[in-house]
């Protein structure tokens, strides 16, 4: 046990110490990618769900104008069911009601995340690629206290 106690107390310093020191410039591009990414998945979740929510209204707006005892199909979790178009239509507006408020939620954790990744590109100046080619030349040549800090920036393609 004395030396699991002595392993452990050794890794917790060695942690501790990464934490205190700075990251090396693929961590910080694999961090900034890992957050893009992110970003993006949220994007993509947020154009599929819009796609669905106009698939439910042309729906409902189709089944609007039929009589409600008229049977139906609705496909559930790859089953194809029968329904009455009276027991249809309240479940599809309610699919669509939840996929809005998704939406809204995704959108803010978008924002939040657009935010994080803003501060982290300034935190460690990061430039994308073909991004500033024009101001990182006009930092160049207004001082020289500025270009030392550009050329610390870390470089994104």
């Amino acid at each position: 046990m004395a030396a699991n106690s002595s392993s452990t107390g050794s890794k917790s310093s060695n942690s501790s110490g990464g934490k205190q020191s700075t990251p090396s410039a693929e961590q910080v591009v694999a961090t900034f990618q890992r957050m893009r990414q992110e970003q993006r998945s949220m994007a993509s979740k947020v154009a599929e769900l819009e796609m669905n929510i106009n698939e439910h209204s042309l729906v409902i707006d189709t089944l609007q104008d039929v009589d409600p005892s008229r049977k139906c199909f609705r496909l559930v979790e790859g089953i194809l069911v029968e329904r009455t178009v009276k027991e249809v239509l309240p479940a599809l507006e309610n699919n669509k009601e939840e996929m809005s408020k998704v939406i809204v939620s995704l959108n803010t954790k978008m924002q939040a995340k657009g935010r994080e990744l803003t501060e982290y590109r300034e935190r460690y100046n990061i430039r994308l690629v073909g991004e500033g080619e024009k101001e990182a030349q006009g930092q160049s040549s207004s001082g020289e206290s500025e270009g030392s800090k550009s050329a610390a920036g870390v470089l994104v393609s």
